[in-house]
């Protein structure tokens, strides 16, 4: 049975989309949520195995409206991880 991991990651606004595009080629992030400076999530992208290009391409133009509003945030990235 695979168990869920999570990273956080504290960014500013600017950092975003370098940072989620950085996990996303990683390739092993299940869910991306990105929480604004109070907590509260804002943006939440369910990856799959193999969604490259087109997929992803709308969740990272969402990301980088996003940032241009923000200025510090939290990237929470959820990982399965085997036992």
């Amino acid at each position: 049975m695979n168990k869920e991991m999570r990273e956080e990651f504290k960014v500013s606004g600017e950092e975003v989309l370098k940072k989620v595009k950085e996990l996303i080629r990683e390739g092993n992030a299940r869910r991306i949520i990105i929480k604004n400076g109070e907590g509260k999530t804002i943006v939440e992208i369910p990856l799959t195995i193999g969604a490259v290009g087109a997929l992803i391409a709308p969740a990272l133009a969402a990301i980088g409206a996003v940032a241009a509003l923000v200025t510090d945030c939290t990237i929470v990235v959820v990982k399965n991880v085997e036992n």
